[in-house]
């Protein structure tokens, strides 16, 4: 049974650095548009308190979240926009608010939770450790949206470690979500770590490989940057396939970033 510890601590160092992008922002700061059509900096971080709100929910009183399901099952193409609406019109100072008190209730209720415990969600049920993890890969992916608006560059880091093992755990539910049959063989996945060391997972004598950056890895699987702007390199068929279609989160197939090179 994993610690959840370590990922609920991580999740904390990767909120707190967002918020020190954000805290300080100008008014018309919080309406500079970022990658993704429609969504401004208020947009990104409204999502974030509405998902982080979800996942208190999903741990503390799993009879609302299943309501919370119902309206996402009665508008899956919408759902997800109509939150982020809602929460970037509301005042900056309140918006902030909101979503500085919803992480720090979801980060007490993931190190109370039970050891085994297991939380509804829009996919799977999660443990704490997982719940933890999938709200870093979030909360790491928008970070980099709210950093392309405002110009700045977020360095990677170690944690890292996290989005690049829930993307390979979520491999097979990426073929799934296309319609395709999960492969039945293991890849072999070696990446390089932002400190240097390898992140490997998978039998050595796979032979399917996908190889690369570590930081290229996570941003394909979250979508956050098109394959061909990636040094990733896949050996074999279903390898190759997966590196087109990947991704960590959960939902309907994302349809991603377009190349940064026209023509690509």
């Amino acid at each position: 049974m994993a610690d959840p510890t370590p990922v609920i601590d991580d999740l904390r160092a990767e909120s707190e650095e967002l918020d020190l992008l954000v805290a300080e922002l100008r008014p018309e700061q919080w309406s500079l548009p970022t990658p993704a059509p429609g969504w401004s900096v208020a947009h990104q971080i409204a999502h974030l308190a509405w998902t982080d709100h979800s996942a208190l929910l999903a741990v503390t009183d799993a009879d609302a979240f299943r309501t919370l399901v119902e309206k996402a099952l009665a508008a899956p193409d919408s759902f997800v926009d109509e939150g982020a609406e809602e929460g970037a019109r509301r005042p900056r100072a309140e918006l902030l608010s909101e979503w500085r008190a919803g992480r720090a209730a979801l980060d007490r209720a993931l190190r109370a939770a039970p050891p085994g415990a297991r939380f509804p969600w829009y996919g799977p049920p999660m443990s704490a450790a997982s719940m933890a993890t999938a709200r870093l890969m979030e909360t790491w992916a928008h970070s980099l949206d709210v950093a392309d608006a405002l110009g700045v560059v977020r360095p990677p880091t170690d944690r890292l470690r996290h989005v690049v093992r829930l993307g390979v755990r979520t491999r097979d539910f990426a073929f799934g979500v296309h319609g395709l049959t999960p492969p039945a063989e293991e890849f072999r996945v070696e990446l390089a770590a932002p400190g240097g060391e390898v992140w490997a997972y998978g039998p050595e004598d796979a032979r399917q490989r996908v190889t690369g950056p570590a930081l290229d890895f996570c941003l394909l699987v979250t979508q956050r940057a098109h394959r061909a702007d990636l040094a990733l390199r896949a050996e074999g068929p279903d390898a190759d396939r997966w590196l087109g279609i990947a991704q960590a989160f959960a939902g309907p197939p994302g349809t991603g970033r377009p190349p940064k090179e026209a023509g690509r």
